[in-house]
């Protein structure tokens, strides 16, 4: 994620609440709790619904003992006396569904996600190998990346500390499905780009969207090309989904997944489309200069200041995820040269 310039268009309604497990009530019956995250993104937003039967949460945070004990702390202090009944994920990153095992077992609840989250979330649970298949090592040699920042990548990835247990079962949510949660009626949003079917709710009664990371108010979204799908063109899905987006009432309500709650939908998938725009002529310009680069080249020219492996995995990928768009618009030509390396040229 990249973080952007604070937009002066945007209205934030409520203070955030504190990472301890307080609460902010944002509407009757939903309220906002945030998770701690020991990285440089520090929090993650949750949100409760409150029905006749019980609780809908949404999403989970981390896989960490500070993250049970402030839901058991949410559980003890602000649900009045109902139980937990449903856990809804957006998507399987794991600061949004690292504890869904143990929330569905703790309080012995189902999970809702969509198809294509909840396999690719049991898909990617299984240990990294050592050494990469050849798909992945030829995926990195193509884009240029030098061994050693792959190794030192992977060797990273390898010791991630949340990877969690994945939960056995899920009922799916489907685009377009309208459910009851709490006491309102939500349509369900796909966004693609930052994951593969991502689910949103709209609220459209009361003009409510539970965002995700679709959109928020402060950094854009990491979209991002792998080497599961090297050929793809994320931020063309990712942009089609603002279209989505923009189709939601301008006074809406986003509740995000970090940073704060917020009004001026529309001016803020503006500011994203302008953000991407940015990202293009800069590669434009990059390429006009040194008439040809490598992924890993123009990495270094968006991202000149990133801290560490795992900052390089997510930049290379959201630099070929602008190369490609750039690409398949005919702007750019893509030559595999004799040293097994892609290069990039304006066309």
């Amino acid at each position: 994620m990249t973080r952007l310039h604070a937009s002066a268009v945007l209205d934030y309604p409520f203070e955030a609440p504190a990472t301890d497990g307080s609460v902010v009530e944002i509407a009757p019956g939903i309220l906002w709790a945030r998770m701690p995250m020991p990285m440089a993104l520090d929090h993650i937003n949750v949100y409760l619904l409150r029905g006749d039967a019980g609780w809908t949460l949404i999403d989970t945070g981390l896989n960490t003992d500070t993250a049970r004990a402030r839901w058991e702390h949410i559980a003890a202090k602000h649900l009045q006396g109902l139980p937990i009944v449903r856990l809804v994920c957006t998507h399987m990153h794991y600061d949004h569904a690292g504890l869904a095992s143990w929330l569905c077992e703790r309080f012995d609840i189902p999970l809702h996600m969509t198809h294509g989250e909840y396999f690719m979330m049991r898909a990617l649970s299984e240990p990294i190998p050592d050494p990469l298949p050849p798909s992945q090592m030829l995926f990195y040699q193509r884009a240029g990346l030098p061994q050693e920042r792959l190794d030192r990548m992977w060797n990273a990835m390898r010791q991630d500390p949340f990877r969690a247990p994945q939960p056995q079962s899920f009922t799916r949510l489907r685009g377009g499905d309208v459910i009851r949660l709490g006491t309102r009626d939500w349509r369900v949003v796909i966004g693609e780009g930052h994951s593969p079917e991502h689910a949103c709710l709209y609220c459209e009664q009361e003009r409510i969207l539970i965002a995700g990371d679709q959109l928020l108010p402060r950094i854009s979204s990491n979209v991002l090309v792998t080497s599961i799908e090297p050929e793809a063109n994320p931020l063309q899905l990712w942009l089609d989904s603002l279209s989505r987006l923009e189709g939601l009432a301008p006074d809406t309500l986003v509740l995000p997944s970090h940073e704060r709650v917020f009004r001026g939908l529309h001016a803020r998938t503006q500011e994203l489309r302008e953000h991407h725009q940015r990202q293009f002529d800069m590669l434009r310009e990059h390429l006009a200069e040194h008439q040809a680069c490598t992924a890993f080249e123009a990495m270094l020219c968006l991202f000149p200041r990133l801290r560490g492996p795992v900052d390089d995995m997510l930049a290379l990928g959201e630099t070929i995820a602008h190369l490609s768009w750039l690409r398949y618009a005919g702007v750019l030509r893509r030559v595999l040269d004799e040293d097994g390396v892609y290069r990039f040229r304006l066309a």
